[in-house]
């Protein structure tokens, strides 16, 4: 066995391993993966068998990676901010380490680096172990700008980062761990700090941002100047949510994110002119292997200062690396092969930034190239370029497939005509103008209409391509795991294997498969995946409630959540792809306890992702100018509902009826429609109480029969308000468990403390959604199991916490 043979196993296992650790639920310790080491170094040392040999090589580098990986982590867990300070005003020095940008409720957002803590505790940021360096920070107000001061000192309130958890859907907390933040909060005060010196990543930040202004400010006529600023400069800040529905809906969000494809068409073009540069100066000055090395440092030098304008993000820096490594491959004149040189790559980005598995992007960018590599090696050596370029979409289209769907997304059928037309343009006509625009616009100020002119031509072509192509309505389900990766495993052999008959039929196969998959199915096609037992699931949908109850094959969901237009929709980040993941297909009733935001938000997403039966609702006018238009579902008040079976559940409804004989109208939290549900098989009883405040609740109890109940969950009315739970309420209901379902330190404070102490002093256990995620309570034989959504999670995400 070569060295450099085993040098690759090595590089191999360093990969798994570093890519292993992200599957663990706890951080093992160091100590252990140092001394676990040993064994594999000494069976390389005494090992004859090439075996073993290779084995033992294969266990070095997998625990290499895990060690390598495990102590960055450890050394990010440790940046984070100490619950102590949570709430606390505090001050901090500093500099910006992005662009400012206009958030939410005019709000302006950046991420801070922090060189000093102003705390009697600690004198500056060296000695200060358990503060974090990066805050993700939000500043409100009229005063809010986003002309900052590079360097500034600022009085902030701070809380730990904190997101979502639910089985599925994006996870916020993931991305601030992967991003670095250790703390997310608010700007209370803001002075510039010119005092303080600026090291050389606060100075590159704040070239950066000069940049970014000058270039927003002299293209800001452009008609597609959104466009420009992503592929230009790399800062997407001036989109809008109208680019990302079209980028979306045809799977080329890929084309706004500086990577592989912009740095690649950036290096080609370097190369080709310094290359064609140097030839021309006379024979024999300058010999073949000096030509390769000047054209390869022309294209790292270009590649890297495209990467240091767009912002060297995490996808930039990666590009960056497999662009430079594949230049060294190539016009080196290396004898190495592509996959050694993939495989290359591949360890280096995880030794320079061992986080990157975290990132969906670094997953299909290896998995991407990879087919491209194994593709064009094996196969399309000799095509023309129309040829290789459909082979080599398709490929990838169809090889990226389950990775999508194993990272929750789904792929877009129009995406591979999108994208056909898409690459090409981008590739050979946008980003070749795009530089010499450029160019032109840094020689002469006074040229800046006639660039601004070229750039709306071409961007415009590409924009309205897109836009015609998202209007097409054509829509596809996302079969399995298993079948997508059958079908790409099929669609690879069929490119790469030379029979022209298996070619055809797989062909054949395929058009089958998605001719059927497009037809509409049979009416029995809608059908809810069954359950064996009962369950109930209240999901962790920040500051607002959603709860999803289903036994056999019925559905039911009790309100939707919250949803802020182009900010934030439980339904589009929880409650879909939650119940997608379940075998949600219908649902049969859809319960919005009352009309408030909280509750109700999202309603047309839901209509258009799921089919409804029916809708019940304490208030029905209002809720029903909130369902989409044509949707032909009846909307029934909940007064007038009385009770209904669902399973092996019996579920009642109640409404307050107001103060008898007065004809006062009833407060929207008061008009919340009340569930109780009990299962015939056990005695275990839920109350769904909405947003009631203790006059309805004494009404509720005044009202209903109180059977008793071997087992009680009650969900906190009104997220656990001091408005609400009253002592009456807690004594008469005396649940075992109590539900409150709110925002992790949001400002309304919810729960209270004294509501939380008043189930305490009735011996209830407690839980709430902002500290244990999505709850999935089973009905079992005498009670309930209860499983905690954070308990199940990677060791970056906090496990759960009381209350």
């Amino acid at each position: 066995m070569s060295g450099s043979f085993m040098a690759r196993i090595g590089l191999a296992g360093f990969a798994c391993g570093v890519i292993l650790l992200y599957s663990l639920a706890l951080l093992p310790p160091l100590h252990w993966l140092i001394s676990a080491m040993v064994i594999p170094f000494l069976t390389l040392l005494v090992a004859t068998s090439p075996l073993h040999r290779i084995g033992a090589m294969l266990v070095a580098g997998v625990l290499s990676g895990m060690l390598w990986a495990g102590w960055q982590a450890d050394v990010r867990q440790q940046g984070t901010l100490p619950a102590s300070l949570e709430g606390e005003i505090l001050e901090v020095s500093g500099y910006l380490c992005d662009v400012p940008s206009t958030g939410s409720f005019s709000s302006v957002r950046f991420a801070f680096c922090v060189d000093r803590w102003h705390l009697p505790e600690y004198s500056n940021a060296s000695d200060s172990p358990g503060l974090p360096q990066k805050l993700r920070l939000a500043w409100y107000g009229e005063a809010a700008t986003t002309s900052l001061s590079q360097r500034l000192r600022l009085k902030v309130v701070l809380k730990r980062p904190h997101g979502s958890v639910n089985p599925e859907g994006f996870r916020y907390e993931s991305w601030l761990y992967r991003k670095g933040f250790g703390a997310t909060g608010t700007v209370r005060d803001l002075v510039p700090d010119s005092r303080s010196d600026c090291p050389f990543r606060c100075q590159y930040h704040g070239w950066r941002n000069s940049l970014v202004h000058a270039v927003s400010e002299r293209l800001s006529g452009a008609r597609h100047f959104p466009l420009i600023a992503s592929l230009m400069i790399g800062y997407r800040g001036h989109m809008e949510p109208a680019h990302w529905d079209v980028l979306k809906a045809t799977g080329t969000i890929h084309l706004v994110a500086i990577s592989g494809l912009h740095l690649g068409l950036i290096a080609t073009g370097a190369g080709f002119f310094c290359r064609r540069l140097l030839l021309c100066l006379p024979q024999g000055r300058i010999s073949p292997s000096r030509l390769r090395g000047l054209v390869f440092l022309c294209v790292s030098l270009a590649s890297l200062a495209y990467a240091l304008a767009a912002g060297f993000s995490v996808p930039t820096r990666r590009a960056l690396i497999m662009v430079v490594i594949a230049g060294w491959v190539l016009l080196g004149a290396r004898k190495t092969g592509a996959f050694t040189g993939l495989l290359g790559a591949l360890f280096v980005v995880l030794l320079s930034d061992p986080f990157s598995p975290l990132d969906q992007g670094f997953w299909l960018s290896f998995g991407a190239v990879s087919v491209l590599v194994v593709l064009f090696s094996l196969r399309l050596r000799q095509a023309g370029w129309l040829q290789g370029l459909l082979l080599a979409q398709f490929a990838v289209f169809a090889a990226l497939w389950p990775i999508l769907a194993v990272l929750g997304q789904s792929q877009v059928l129009i995406g591979f005509v999108a994208n056909l037309f898409a690459i090409p343009w981008v590739s050979l006509v946008v980003m070749p103008v795009l530089v010499l625009g450029a160019l032109v616009m840094g020689l002469s100020p006074l040229a800046d209409g006639i660039v601004i002119k070229a750039f709306d031509m071409v961007f415009g072509v590409l924009w309205e391509g897109l836009a015609w192509l998202a209007d097409m309505d054509v829509t596809m389900p996302t079969p399995g795991v298993p079948t997508l990766l059958l079908l790409a495993v099929v669609v690879m052999l069929a490119l790469l294997v030379p029979f022209r008959g298996f070619r055809l039929a797989t062909v054949c196969v395929v058009v089958v498969w998605v001719t059927g998959a497009l037809v509409p199915g049979a009416p029995g096609g809608a059908q809810n995946m069954p359950v064996d037992d009962p369950e109930l699931w209240v999901w962790d949908v920040g500051q607002g409630l959603s709860v999803m109850v289903r036994d056999q094959h019925q559905v039911l969901v009790y309100d939707t959540g919250p949803a802020l237009e182009g900010i934030y929709s439980a339904v589009d980040s929880v409650l879909i792809p939650n119940l997608r993941e379940l075998g949600v297909r219908r649902i049969d009733t859809l319960v919005i306890s009352h009309g408030d935001g909280d509750h109700a938000g999202g309603l047309p997403l839901l209509f258009e992702n799921f089919g409804v039966g029916q809708v019940v609702t304490g208030e029905p006018e209002r809720v029903a100018v909130m369902l989409p238009g044509g949707s032909g579902v009846p909307v029934q008040p909940c007064a007038q509902r009385g009770s209904q079976t669902m399973g092996s559940l019996d579920i009642s409804f109640w409404r307050s009826p107001g103060e008898a004989g007065s004809g006062q109208k009833v407060d929207s939290n008061d008009a919340s429609c009340v569930l109780t549900i009990r299962s015939a098989s056990s005695a275990v009883e839920v109350v769904l109480p909405g947003d009631i405040t203790r006059r309805a609740e004494s009404r509720f109890i005044a009202g209903q029969a109180q059977e008793a109940a071997g087992f009680r969950v009650v969900l906190a009315p009104h997220h656990g308000s001091k408005t609400s739970s009253s002592r009456r309420w807690v004594e008469q209901m005396t649940p075992d468990l109590v539900v409150f379902s709110a925002g992790y330190r949001h400002r309304f404070g919810h729960p209270h403390p004294d509501v939380v102490g008043r189930y305490l002093s009735a011996g209830s256990h407690i839980l709430n959604t902002a500290t244990s995620g999505a709850l999935r309570l089973v009905w079992q034989q005498g009670g309930m199991s209860v499983t905690e959504a954070r308990a199940e999670t990677p060791f970056w995400i906090r496990k759960p916490e009381s209350r």
